[in-house]
């Protein structure tokens, strides 16, 4: 790729906040910053305060001054990916920090650099090339489906380290990664086609391409036929006798699951033994449950994606709802697959539809779990899932963290650069009942730069603005359990340690 500019060797200096003084290039200067690729379309310095972007209703309180730079990136003919890379003026840090983008992107994620940008970093995030939430931009244009799924991310983290090196002079001294769901996904794909850009990356609930055909075929089956359909309503009774059968099993009674792989609930015993009611379930409905919490496997029994697990009842509505599925499932087949804004949902068929969606996406948009040229790099890979995601199964991250595993040579190999963090209770990237407010950034900050692996993370859930419950997250496969005493709701009160046979019954 052309750039127009070379970015020199990594310079190390002491950990300090750096004055304006040093600054190589004024903001305004950066504006000269162009080439056939690259055209720079805003330089602003903005006082400290708040700032809301142009087009949106949201005020981001309490930022430093920084240099605001908005770029267009073309490295295609077909390329029309817009950037914005925001450079603290004096307090840098002296990193960056990417953040990824949602779904199908199609916007820039401020909230996440404004956050990045009180931390003292210089960050960066990109629309993936496209604007809007649709996936309708792939039609007729397969080069922008590559720029969506990599190469806006990589051009992104290219021109934004060029722009941090002419701004200060010099290079980062560490380069993060952080985002969750489609942002996790993009993250994962950096550490694998680009080993060498991140020092860091931070991927949560990463949506693996291939859940859409999971979702649609939850929805096929359950939205098409009314009979089939579980009202919201009975949600929460349902998700009470999950809890009844699954809460203690991790050896502590306190509305959340710890360990839900362990989990398999009976859905019969809640079937009507009467009329329909709102305590209890039809016999269809009840089929309804087994195959929500059931992989979604092929004819053959090749299992094409995990469940989802015990304790996302309360959100079932998000994958089997109604009254069709969600535009974030359906775009997967109406633009990238079929190319079809008029395509029809009930004609979807699992085997037929998920192979053509696998075909599109092997070579572009599918993850590899294959990451030991990140590890050789010295990267450091965080990854946590939310036990009660209801959009991306969990189970997803732990088969993939497994596979990272044995890609690399098991885990007395992968220990030091690599470990997955499961939340129980937390919905897909936050919300939920569980704790799922946790600084990730500073437990990789102490990994890349100290060294320490994080034994780890302390996460918070509140209500009402006030923290009501903290527990640990764990290295997977290791849970919080209670030591006994103490305030339940206290993190303090908990060890890390693996579950033991007992627990699993």
């Amino acid at each position: 790729m052309n750039t127009g500019r070379v970015l020199c060797k990594v310079v190390l200096f002491p950990m300090l906040l750096l004055p304006i003084a040093l600054h190589a290039e004024s903001c305004d200067g950066l504006s000269q910053l162009t080439s056939s690729t690259v055209s720079i379309t805003l330089t602003k310095v903005l006082g400290a305060g708040s700032f809301t972007p142009a087009g949106t209703t949201n005020t981001f309180q309490n930022l430093p001054a920084f240099c605001r730079v908005a770029v267009e990136l073309r490295p295609t003919q077909d390329s029309d990916i817009r950037i914005e890379v925001w450079l603290p003026t004096a307090s840098w840090n002296g990193k960056y920090i990417a953040v990824g983008s949602g779904g199908w992107g199609g916007s820039l994620s401020y909230g996440d650099m404004a956050e990045a940008l009180r931390r003292g970093y210089a960050t960066s995030a990109t629309d993936d090339g496209h604007s809007g939430p649709s996936a309708s931009f792939v039609v007729g244009h397969p080069e922008k489906l590559i720029d969506f799924a990599y190469r806006a991310e990589h051009e992104m983290a290219v021109e934004a380290k060029a722009l941090i090196h002419a701004f200060y002079g010099r290079d980062p001294r560490y380069s993060l990664w952080d985002g969750c769901s489609g942002g996790g996904r993009e993250g994962l794909l950096q550490a694998s086609r680009y080993p060498e850009e991140f020092d860091g990356i931070i991927a949560g609930d990463p949506a693996d391409i291939r859940r859409n055909s999971w979702a649609l075929e939850l929805a096929a089956q359950t939205i098409k036929d009314p009979e089939a359909n579980i009202p919201p309503t009975k949600y929460p009774m349902i998700h009470q006798a999950v809890l009844d059968a699954c809460d203690a099993k991790d050896g502590l009674k306190d509305g959340l699951i710890e360990a839900p792989e362990s989990c398999h609930v009976d859905f019969k015993r809640l079937q009507c033994k009467a009329a329909d009611s709102p305590d209890c379930l039809t016999a269809r409905q009840v089929q309804t449950a087994q195959m929500i919490t059931s992989p979604v496997a092929t004819k053959t029994g090749k299992v094409l994606f995990p469940r989802v697990e015990p304790g996302t009842e309360l959100r079932w509505s998000r994958i089997a709802g109604g009254p069709q599925p969600a535009d974030l499932f359906l775009d997967e087949f109406r633009y990238v697959v079929y190319q079809d804004p008029s395509w029809d949902w009930r004609s979807f068929d699992l085997e037929r539809d998920s192979a053509k969606a696998h075909a599109i996406d092997k070579d572009v948009d599918e993850l590899s779990p294959d990451l030991t040229a990140f590890a050789k790099h010295g990267g450091k890979l965080l990854l946590y899932h939310g036990w009660a995601d209801q959009q991306v199964a969990p189970g997803f991250s732990v088969d993939f963290y497994k596979a990272v595993l044995d890609a690399s040579g098991g885990p007395e190999q992968t220990s030091n650069w690599v470990r997955l963090f499961m939340a129980p209770g937390m919905a897909h990237c936050s919300g939920g009942e569980g704790p799922d407010t946790f600084d990730k950034i500073s437990a990789m900050e102490q990994w890349v730069e100290q060294g320490m692996a994080p034994a780890q993370i302390v996460a918070a859930h509140q209500t009402g603005g006030k923290i009501d419950r903290t527990r640990p997250l764990c290295p997977y496969p290791q849970i919080a359990h209670y030591n006994g005493t103490g305030n339940i709701d206290a993190s303090s009160n908990f060890s890390c340690r693996l579950i033991d046979s007992s627990e699993k019954r």
